[in-house]
């Protein structure tokens, strides 16, 4: 007999859904650098000034294709891993926590290393766009992570009502 299911926190529900936001917006920003293909063949030309017109091109190519299939796969990470969380299986908080707080160090590094100067005396250009997108995913990866221990109660339970659920089921959902 199957259990009665119990619904997703609002809580929960909310810090899913800044997960996959932030996941989004990262990639969008991540995509949007892929394709200014000038500055990318610039920089392989700074970097490899041997290379002929044909290689630096073949390169850029390929690393444009190649950091599009890792944007892709970060993102079906973070949502599938949103979603198990918000299914109430604490792994995958925890998994969210260790990447969000990773993430949330890092956002905080940069916008700190721009405002003191630091990123400006390494030679390290940080363009507004950059700045803002940093600062927005903190500031969503913050408020998921301290929402997903609000509602410490849901973890450890198993049928939740109105979580994605997956059509297989294996032993690490």
């Amino acid at each position: 007999m199957a259990r009665p299911l119990t619904p997703v926190p609002k809580l929960i529900d909310v810090s899913r859904w800044l997960w996959i936001t932030s996941a989004s917006i990262g990639m969008v920003r991540f995509v949007a650098q892929l394709f200014d293909r000038e500055t990318l063949v610039a920089e392989a030309r700074r970097q490899n000034p041997e290379l002929g017109q044909d290689q630096i091109d073949a390169g850029v190519n390929g690393g444009v294709m190649f950091g599009l299939l890792i944007a892709v796969a970060f993102l079906v990470a973070y949502t599938r891993l949103a979603n198990t969380m918000a299914r109430g299986r604490n792994w995958a908080r925890i998994v969210l926590t260790v990447l969000g707080a990773a993430s949330v160090a890092f956002g905080l590094f940069r916008l700190v290393a721009f405002f003191s100067g630091l990123a400006a005396q390494l030679g390290v250009e940080m363009r507004p766009v950059d700045l803002g997108v940093a600062f927005v995913t903190t500031v969503l990866e913050a408020a998921a992570i301290v929402l997903m221990y609000r509602v410490s109660g849901h973890f450890g339970r198993r049928g939740v009502a109105g979580a994605p659920s997956n059509a297989s089921t294996s032993s690490w959902t």
